[in-house]
């Protein structure tokens, strides 16, 4: 149930439809926009009697959420999400969400100190403001390079500070959140743990953004509902990720979803960052399809690169060399503002 409040609505008329929400047996989440509080209430709401909500001073109108997923609907955030990150300079927010396409890129493991370091330089000199690496690698095979751990963390910290970024790294169980926190600016959580609902319950704790990757063959709904996990836990800063998904074509490595972007914009409030390197599995498509991401409405980008892509210790096939990566992003600058955004 939404319970949406008027522009002039008071402070004290606004708390007293959130006791009377929670009298009746619901849980309340509130977000505040520039003109209007909207009040969501999440839990036993079919029998709730909507007039009685109605006649409350302050309110506008009430109604019943159909879809699953309430928190992540458009309807709790009509003008949308957007997620700020501390490491900006003054008069320019570092963001996802608003107008500028963020650009996300990185290895996809950390390696060494001096390949994250030059990656960090050629990510700051292309306009780009998240760095992005693996730490922690969940791999296919047990014999494959598992990652740094915490010292790869350290390495990347130390690289995005020195060049004004911020941190985006996978989690892949509850423990490693607490140790994480001091080096990374967002958590990604994985395609393989996109239905982890205990590490998502956990992340719901955290008040940090989180990077939600959709799972391997999850269907739009089920990437939403996940996403419901992190947001019932107060954490509402979640980012989806459109990453590819398993069908029968087998010329990339995963089919990636374009129209997973407009529909998810449709009935998502929450960002939506489109992932052409995992999305094609190779690196002579990845141009094409991080264009068409921008197209179709994606708020951000997030690309595998590497000083010497060909001897990357992971996912080499489909990571972009980094004069690759900086021609890319030339190149997307113009199609940005095409269709009136920026980079």
């Amino acid at each position: 149930m939404i319970v949406a409040m008027q522009e002039k609505a008071t402070e004290e008329q606004i708390d007293a439809v959130i006791s009377a929400m929670e009298e009746a047996g619901v849980d309340v989440h509130r977000t505040t926009g520039e003109f209007q509080t909207i009040l969501a209430a999440v839990g036993p709401t079919a029998a709730l009697d909507l007039a009685k909500f109605e006649m409350l001073p302050g309110v506008l109108n009430v109604h019943r959420i159909s879809s699953p997923y309430k928190l992540a609907g458009r309807a709790f955030r009509p003008n949308g999400t957007v997620i700020e990150f501390p490491n900006g300079a003054p008069g320019k927010p570092v963001s996802i969400g608003g107008e500028q396409v963020a650009i996300i890129a990185g290895p996809c493991a950390v390696e060494s100190q001096k390949q994250i370091l030059t990656v960090a330089e050629c990510v700051k000199r292309a306009g780009g403001r998240f760095l992005r690496g693996g730490a922690f690698k969940p791999r296919s095979s047990p014999y494959s390079f598992q990652g740094l751990g915490i010292p790869g963390l350290e390495m990347m910290r130390e690289a995005a500070d020195a060049n004004g970024l911020a941190v985006v790294s996978e989690v892949m169980e509850i423990a490693q959140i607490e140790p994480m926190l001091p080096y990374v600016d967002c958590f990604q959580v994985g395609a393989r743990n996109m239905q982890n609902f205990n590490l998502l319950r956990e992340l719901g704790q955290v008040r940090k953004p989180i990077l939600l990757k959709r799972g391997i063959a999850a269907t739009v709904e089920e990437l939403l509902l996940s996403s419901e996990y992190i947001l019932s836990g107060g954490n509402y800063d979640v980012i989806l990720c459109e990453r590819g998904i398993r069908t029968y074509e087998t010329a990339t490595r995963n089919t990636m979803d374009i129209a997973a972007i407009p529909v998810l914009k449709k009935l998502s409030h929450l960002p939506v960052v489109g992932d052409p390197s995992h999305g094609t599995g190779r690196r002579d498509m990845v141009p094409a399809m991080a264009k068409a991401a921008v197209a179709a409405g994606a708020d951000a980008l997030l690309l595998e690169i590497h000083p010497n892509a060909d001897k990357a210790v992971s996912d080499a096939a489909q990571t972009l060399f980094l004069d690759q990566f900086e021609k890319l992003v030339d190149e997307l600058r113009v199609l940005a503002k095409a269709v009136g955004r920026t980079l």
